[in-house]
């Protein structure tokens, strides 16, 4: 059975793991982004393999799908869904009562107000926090796959695709300045499944 101390440790472990991949992709530059996506290199060139390097697009899309149901279930049971949508109605109820003393120059009020600011900055600060932790669990699976797919398309620079109404387009030229056309895919296959994903979970409604 595992024990409550063995799930802080793990807890412990993700979070520093997660937290030194991102500030190690911002940091210590290309070298250890590519360290990073050859790592990654056992796992998924057999998936290459099997689909066959001219379906890359497919590869893209089954990572994003991992990512994309990885993050939407990290995201259910780590955020406290309530407290956001209560924080959050209580936030524009807030904005709106406190415009409305401001037009009226009612001081009194918009005093007493300034106190009740303080307990829902308590609130959002929360709120932050639980946002933040869900990322560093993420980027323990999606930062070494996207890393990867950086590291292998550079090796793969004519790997293309169709793209309705731009035709076929090569997946390494920029689309909107660093951007490249590869990443598009990828954000966009990243989107549509983790929307349905995340209906089907029901994560988000805030």
């Amino acid at each position: 059975m595992v024990t409550e101390q063995f799930k802080k440790k793990l807890d412990q472990f993700l979070l520093a793991f997660g937290i030194s991949l991102m500030i190690g992709i911002m940091i210590l530059g290309q070298d250890f982004r590519d360290s990073l996506g050859r790592s990654m290199s056992l796992i998924m060139d057999p998936v290459v393999t099997i689909l066959g390097a001219g379906n890359f697009h497919i590869v893209l899309f089954i990572m994003a799908s991992i990512t994309a149901l990885y993050a939407s279930l990290i995201q259910k049971y780590t955020i406290d869904w309530d407290l956001m949508r209560n924080t959050q109605e209580k936030m524009k109820g807030f904005q709106k009562e406190y415009r409305e003393a401001q037009l009226s120059n009612n001081t009194a009020l918009m005093k007493k107000m300034d106190e009740e600011r303080k307990e829902m900055m308590e609130d959002q600060m929360e709120m932050s926090k639980q946002q933040f932790k869900p990322m560093a669990y993420i980027s323990v699976i999606s930062l070494p796959l996207f890393m990867w797919a950086y590291y292998y398309i550079k090796s793969h620079e004519a790997a293309s695709l169709v793209f309705p109404f731009w035709g076929e387009q090569i997946l390494t030229d920029p689309l909107i300045g660093p951007f490249q056309h590869w990443i598009f895919w990828y954000f966009i296959a990243s989107l549509a499944v983790s929307q349905l994903i995340r209906k089907a979970l029901d994560v988000g409604g805030v």
